[in-house]
């Protein structure tokens, strides 16, 4: 699994570089030895970021990252591959980031994906042109204050090349949405989220199931994503594996 691991961190940490790089945010990246950083310039701490490409992080550079990435202004986090040594929890904690979670990196081959969806809702993309529309729905699904995605998925984000964003209507409104990202033979599965007065109802699968189907049928050979524990059984279901558990460092409440 190591291998894959590797792998699909990397195809995640280039999308994560790319989305700061043709966001109107106004977003960076940066590279210091194993660590990288990434600022969105969102309010939501997991897009801004110190990770650590290395399961055993230089903790030097991680440190130097840190102090870059915490000097953003943002909610920002440390991010590690796998479950953290005692130095990266006391690395964490010199840094005012004391709320420790996990961030499960799960993977799906096109041969397991289990794509079969009851739900009858339109699904389809959405061009720049609703990236307005789309920020609301994606606001609405993952409960948090309005403003907090900021200018991420605006600009012309959403007509770039690897990039696909979906919107689910019901009953005429816009009730869930999805990204897919493309690139070296695998999908990225981003950006599930259905609005409270929608949930099960199947939405969540059929957006998923949509974006991997879109996603091999361009070519991707494997689909990934990082799971919540409340989405972790649905994506198990649909043919996803854990393949390696990351730990995220935040500030506490």
């Amino acid at each position: 699994m190591s291998r894959t691991a590797d792998r699909l961190s990397a195809a995640w940490l280039e999308v994560c570089e790319r989305l700061c790089e043709v966001s109107p945010a106004k977003g960076w990246s940066a590279e210091n030895g194993d660590a990288r950083g990434l600022v969105s310039n969102t309010a939501v701490a997991s897009l801004n970021a110190a990770f650590s490409t290395s399961v055993e992080p230089d903790l030097t550079s991680l440190d130097e990252m840190a102090t870059e990435v915490g000097g953003s202004g943002v909610p920002w986090s440390i991010i590690v591959r796998g479950d953290a040594s005692e130095a990266v929890v006391a690395l964490a904690a010199r840094h005012g980031l004391g709320h420790r979670g996990e961030m499960p990196l799960m993977a799906c081959s096109a041969e397991d994906a289990v794509l079969r969806t009851n739900a009858r809702n339109a699904i389809h993309p959405v061009c720049s042109a609703g990236s307005a529309l789309y920020t609301d729905v994606l606001t609405a699904g993952f409960e948090v204050p309005e403003g907090a995605f900021g200018a991420l998925m605006g600009g012309g984000v959403l007509d770039t090349p690897g990039f696909t964003g979906y919107l689910a209507e019901e009953d005429g409104r816009s009730v869930a949405t999805g990204l897919g990202t493309e690139g070296d033979g695998a999908i990225g599965v981003f950006n599930i989220a259905v609005v409270p007065s929608a949930r099960s109802r199947g939405l969540g699968r059929a957006m998923t199931a949509r974006v991997m189907a879109d996603g091999f049928a361009a070519g991707a050979r494997t689909a990934y994503l990082h799971a919540s524990a409340a989405g972790r059984p649905l994506y198990e279901s649909m043919g996803f594996r854990l393949v390696e558990t990351w730990t995220i460092f935040t500030e506490l409440g």
